[in-house]
């Protein structure tokens, strides 16, 4: 662990896993394997060196968040429960969404039994009639691509207390929002946000005139974090996986791509990449990553190869 001017405690790999402290592995290989993303393979290894850390921090964080609403409950004199709300950003192709699922499942299994809801901020794109509409569908995952009002509703009406909350649901197959389905949250004691955009501020956003974010609302964060020629060759693998399964379904919107050449298809996802990931990362994603409660580094493999803790 390295103290200089940084506003980070930084830990090396194993010294991070040293602070598991005997907190019991509580997910099966096979839990492992249903929880991991297309593009990358979860070891056990991982979830005892990096994830067992991380879950023993966030108990603590937790259990003294809802000591502190007993607290605030008893001055009050209310049964008013305020959700514990995580955030992870970072990347297109990074892992998010396979660090939102085990950190549910690890904290689901914890001895306090806690309800653990996960949303994707996805679901808060703009439909695409809408992105056609306003001619941003090359913007897709862009800050201007959401409808930042109907997400900030939501988390808002989670931490308010709100027992009934509907999130809309983004279907990745049809690349659009899915009409009249959405996902409900019933008074979560704790809420996984993963997206792009769970970080953003008044500093790294193009809209002045928003006063509130989501980030407001967020109680930890965390930023999944990897250089951009890992993420450049992650995001490939991932397209052409995705051509070779998910895309040969004729209801896929990239159903096309599983039908050229392969040579035509590796151009286009360079092509996506560049012009529209790799841009939305370096202009918005990345630039709120020091905002971040914690830091996952990753190297190849999708290994996380070190952890910065904000002091």
């Amino acid at each position: 662990m390295n103290n200089h001017l940084s506003p980070y405690m930084h830990f090396k790999r194993k010294e991070w896993a040293s602070l598991r402290n005997a907190v019991p592995m509580t997910l099966t290989a096979e839990e492992l394997v249903s929880l991991q993303g297309i593009n990358e393979d979860l070891s056990i290894e991982e979830v005892i060196e990096i994830y067992l850390p991380l879950s023993r921090l966030l108990n603590y964080y937790i259990s003294n968040h809802f000591t502190r609403q007993s607290i605030l409950a008893k001055f009050l004199g209310t049964d008013y429960k305020v959700p514990y709300i995580i955030g992870i950003a970072g990347s297109v192709a990074v892992g998010k969404s396979t660090t939102a699922r085990v950190l549910k499942a690890l904290l689901t299994r914890w001895p306090e039994h806690r309800n653990v809801s996960l949303v994707t901020t996805d679901g808060f794109l703009y439909p695409n009639r809408v992105l056609e509409e306003r001619n941003i569908m090359n913007k897709k995952g862009f800050p201007q691509s959401y409808d930042v009002k109907k997400l900030l509703k939501f988390v808002s009406d989670v931490k308010s207390g709100v027992e009934h909350v509907l999130a809309p649901v983004y279907s990745h197959l049809v690349y659009d929002i899915v009409d009249g389905e959405a996902v409900k949250v019933e008074s979560p004691d704790i809420l996984i946000l993963e997206g792009l955009n769970v970080l953003q501020s008044p500093l790294n956003c193009n809209n002045a005139n928003n006063r509130v974010f989501v980030s407001d609302y967020v109680d930890f964060s965390i930023y999944v974090d990897a250089d951009i020629p890992l993420l450049h060759d992650w995001y490939i693998n991932r397209f052409l996986k995705f051509r070779a399964g998910a895309f040969s379904d004729p209801n896929s919107y990239f159903h096309h791509y599983s039908q050229i050449p392969e040579s035509e298809a590796l151009a286009t996802a360079e092509k996506i990449w560049k012009n529209i990931n790799e841009l939305n990362l370096v202009e918005n994603i990345l630039p709120t990553k020091e905002r971040a409660s914690l830091i996952l580094t990753k190297g190849a493999s999708h290994r996380v190869d070190s952890v910065q803790l904000r002091k």
